[in-house]
């Protein structure tokens, strides 16, 4: 009974891609800057070799590393969450999402207006803490819904939840979801429910995020074709549409996320465990908190080693991200970085470099390939080289 565990540390990219200053990254190294954080301790990624990666040489290597490694390198041209994820399940995406950084055209927001019945506030790029401060009292006063965007492809409507209930809320996200098409087809509308007195208001934990449909099949079908489980834990389900899994679990941060996987772990199932660890981008990276980021690389490498006590003879761990977003940079957006994989388990080799890797769908096919799942999948598959 084969399970693959597939984690995605989403945003620690490894340093900045040949092309990065053509996306405004240029010295983009999300894990240096962490590295060189005081509250940095990763000893267990360390010993499996994490450091041993192409273009890692700021720490010293390990002599003899316990898991086999690769630097990723993305050729989807975008550096957004859904794009990075994407292109590990096998989409190449040539064009990237659309952003607004002056805000979405006035058609878009008088066609929304129309069909919600309600009034849009701000239409800007902003913070999501920052938006409810400045506007939330006008929404909840007038009923306005709060609509912005950010450096990401996204479409995010807040409103407070004694004003708007949750259901009406993602009802409104999902009008959006559908009229957003086309050369407006963004990455995700997000509801951003909000509750509170202001000017003390705070963001719930009953964010949905609704995205777009992948555009052709993904590892994701094919194992859910092939009879296999797909067990999406965190806003991985989210990230794909719901498509190709069997399972959704959601997650409030990466303690919650981790705690799921390990109960996960105890279960019988053959298939894929793929979970999305969304923290390290949400609340450190684009906050540009590094010694949160800093803090969060850590607990994960400490419950890493429960993670792998936990894996059985024919389990096998995979460790990555989807793309960079260095909090010590003046931007707060994602940076055009490539990431890290680390693979383990009792059946693969230990210390095998497999150098740069041409795109993240090399993960995808290898996973495919270790399910029995002959599919066509775009990516070249490296199970035998490690195995």
């Amino acid at each position: 009974m084969k399970r693959v565990f597939l984690i995605v540390l989403d945003s620690v990219g490894i340093g900045e891609m040949p092309d990065a200053e053509k996306y405004g990254d240029k010295g983009s190294n999300t894990m240096r800057a962490c590295a060189e954080n005081e509250n940095f301790h990763v000893p267990n990624m360390q010993k499996m070799g994490l450091f041993n990666i192409d273009g890692m040489g700021y720490i010293k290597e390990e002599e003899n590393p316990t898991a086999s490694y690769a630097r990723m390198e993305e050729i989807s041209n975008g550096k957004d969450t859904i794009i990075g994820h994407w292109e590990i399940a096998g989409i190449q995406s040539k064009k990237p999402l659309p952003t607004y950084p002056n805000g979405f055209p006035k058609d878009i927001i008088e066609k929304f207006e129309k069909l919600t019945g309600r009034k849009t506030l701000c239409n800007k790029p902003y913070s999501g803490t920052e938006v409810i401060k400045d506007y939330g009292k006008e929404s909840v006063e007038t009923g306005g819904l709060i609509v912005y965007t950010s450096a990401d492809s996204v479409f995010q409507i807040a409103a407070h939840e004694e004003i708007v209930p949750i259901e009406e809320l993602y009802k409104y996200c999902q009008i959006a979801r559908k009229m957003l098409c086309g050369e407006h087809a963004v990455g995700r509308v997000i509801a951003r429910p909000f509750v509170g007195e202001y000017p003390n208001y705070k963001r719930t934990t009953n964010r949905h995020d609704f995205a777009l449909m992948p555009p052709e099949q993904t590892m994701l079908d094919y194992i859910k074709e092939s009879g296999k489980e797909v067990i999406a834990v965190g806003k991985i389900s989210d990230i794909f549409g719901g498509r190709g899994v069997t399972e959704k679990i959601l997650t409030k941060g990466n303690a919650d996320g981790i705690n799921k996987t390990l109960e996960i772990m105890d279960r019988d199932f053959e298939g894929l465990c793929f979970v999305n660890l969304v923290d390290f981008d949400m609340l450190y990276g684009h906050r540009n908190d590094v010694d949160g980021y800093a803090k969060a690389l850590s607990y994960f490498d400490d419950k890493l080693s429960e993670i792998c006590g936990k894996l059985r003879s024919e389990d096998v761990l995979i460790i990555t991200a989807d793309h960079g977003c260095d909090p010590t940079t003046a931007s707060t957006d994602h940076s055009r970085e490539y990431t890290p994989m680390i693979i383990y388990g009792k059946e693969i080799k230990p210390g095998v470099n497999l150098g740069t890797r041409k795109g993240f769908a090399d993960t995808g096919a290898t996973v495919l390939e270790y399910l029995g799942i002959k599919e066509k999948n775009k990516g070249r598959s490296f199970l035998k080289e490690v195995t």
